[in-house]
């Protein structure tokens, strides 16, 4: 049984700021560890849940957060960044089982999620997915980084079992992804503030919960929604939007949103990671 693991830092228990999430910030090497030891509490449990090969993906910032000393000696880890598939690279080596969140926190726009963003904070104001047919003024389907990488990993049909991360994304994910176990490790407070449990008792409940996950693997669906998607952007400035624009297929609706139709879930993260980073190069 080959599982996925996309570990992301801003969910993991104890961080509450940006200065523990980037590189050179402080506590930034304290978080890095907790990161480390929470992607392999879950690679543990999947093993210990009948797993034969775990890959873990890491898929914070720059993707090379992990400490390999950290993780156990049989699984695969992929680092670095530019990558294709960005958070859920891995998808490609071969057909995973089941896909694993760790780390996962609330996507852009969320009341009361620690450091809420979809991909690119800096410049996303918000995601909303729509039919590909649909009105500028329909509201669509609000969706996060868990959301939007489940797709992908639905439409090969690979479920997400485990989701672990502050409440907000966990509740999220609850509701969307059918069977899917969930640990969360904090609760938000504001986006700088949270109630954590412990680092250990987050890596013990996170190694409980992937092993359980496996064992109930049967149980969980992937997440899928009928193609093609529409997928709306919208930007925290207008000149990101006039940069999004320069994106072939993207349509500018208004001020500061813009919108891509895309033929399949992977083309909504390419989409999605094609708007953000041009949009990223723009001074304001």
């Amino acid at each position: 049984m080959f599982v996925l693991i996309s570990i992301d830092l801003e969910g993991c228990a104890g961080v509450v700021h940006v200065d523990q999430t980037r590189r050179g910030g402080a506590d930034y090497e304290r978080a890095r560890a907790w990161m480390s030891r929470e992607a392999n509490a879950a690679a543990l449990g999947a093993f210990d849940g009948g797993a034969t090969r775990v890959v873990v993906n890491d898929s914070h910032a720059d993707m090379r957060n992990l400490l390999f000393e950290e993780l156990d000696p049989r699984v695969e880890v992929i680092s670095g960044a530019l990558k294709p598939l960005s958070m859920v690279q891995g998808l490609d080596a071969g057909q995973p089982d089941a896909a694993f969140f760790v780390g996962y926190h609330g996507g852009a726009g969320l009341r009361a999620s620690v450091l809420d963003h979809t991909y690119y904070g800096a410049v996303v104001g918000e995601i909303r997915l729509h039919p590909a047919q649909s009105a500028a003024d329909d509201p669509g389907l609000w969706v996060d980084e868990a959301a939007i990488n489940a797709l992908v990993m639905g439409e090969a049909g690979v479920p997400v079992a485990l989701v672990t991360g502050d409440e907000a994304v966990t509740a999220h994910a609850s509701e969307r992804f059918p069977g899917v176990t969930t640990v969360a490790v904090k609760a938000s407070i504001t986006r700088y503030s949270a109630r954590s449990i412990h680092p250990d008792e987050a890596c013990r409940r996170i190694r409980a919960a992937a092993s359980e996950a496996l064992r109930g693997l049967a149980r969980v669906k992937p997440y899928t929604l009928p193609a093609p998607i529409g997928v709306t952007v919208s930007l925290l400035a207008t000149a990101y939007a006039d940069a999004a624009e320069l994106v072939p297929g993207v349509v500018r609706l208004d001020a500061r949103r813009v919108r891509y139709v895309a033929p399949s879930a992977r083309e909504v993260l390419r989409a999605v990671l094609a708007i953000t980073k041009i949009a990223g190069t723009v001074v304001v």
